[in-house]
């Protein structure tokens, strides 16, 4: 299971995946159905989650709406520390997961927008680094994942600082390594050398401890949040959540 994953995910391109991924998991959902860890997101029980990553991690995968670690806790982070749920807010979702959008989108508080330069699944076609709204739109900006693949992550951010309104937040995660300082290296086009330095073949740069720091040379101001930290162990494992993911806030500079 754990290869075949692997595989498919480093293989067969993201549009494709997110067409297929909520039918081939129909049957994983029946398999893994029983009591060892529930999904905040869905609020489905299951033995445990599937394993998922280049690099397999065990317990990851909702077979039900395919939230992720870093998914579950962030909707955890919505509901606990937050006004997402309740307040009138403006929402862009920028490469939306599929375990938020329908859920997001029934919200009746929000005026949710998804977003993507290739994602079958956001509403509206968008190169992050010309967003085609005017600037001060968006109470709520997310963009999860993304800033590893672009051709510059500080244009991005520029472009999110730029919609966000003046009271406006967000949260940017990326794969952050323990390593000092971001790399990259635009002249690497070989998707294989891209995924021995990078992690993945798609990605441009590998994020080290200087996130934060660096993003906020786009005039965002970043705040590291250890959000998780806070949580009971317990639930971390029940959850199935990551242990040491930092939540990037973001608010308009």
């Amino acid at each position: 299971m754990k290869k075949i994953i692997s595989f498919v995910i480093r293989y067969i391109p993201r549009p494709i995946l997110q067409r297929i991924s909520p039918v081939t998991m129909k049957f994983f959902e029946w398999s893994y159905r029983g009591k060892g860890v529930n999904c905040p997101v869905c609020d489905h029980e299951f033995k445990k989650f599937l394993p998922y990553g280049r690099v397999s991690r065990e317990n990851a995968l909702c077979p039900h709406c395919l939230s992720l670690e870093r998914h579950r806790l962030m909707w955890l982070f919505l509901k606990e520390k937050t006004d997402f749920f309740s307040a009138k807010l403006k929402v862009l979702h920028v490469a939306p997961e599929h375990c938020f959008i329908h859920r997001f989108e029934r919200l009746t508080n929000l005026d949710y927008i998804t977003a993507d330069i290739e994602s079958p699944l956001a509403k509206v076609k968008m190169d992050i680094h010309q967003i085609p709204f005017e600037e001060n739109s968006f109470d709520v900006v997310f963009c999860n994942h993304v800033l590893e693949h672009v051709q510059d992550d500080i244009l991005a951010c520029k472009e999110i600082n730029r919609v966000l309104k003046p009271n406006g937040w967000g949260i940017i995660q990326s794969p952050v390594y323990p390593i000092e300082k971001t790399i990259e290296d635009k002249s690497i086009t070989d998707p294989s050398e891209r995924e021995r330095l990078f992690g993945q073949r798609d990605h441009v740069r590998k994020f080290g401890k200087d996130y934060a720091k660096r993003l906020s040379e786009s005039g965002l101001t970043i705040e590291e949040n250890t959000f998780v930290k806070q949580l009971d162990p317990k639930l971390v494992a029940e959850f199935a959540l990551p242990k040491d993911e930092i939540i990037f806030l973001c608010r308009k500079g």
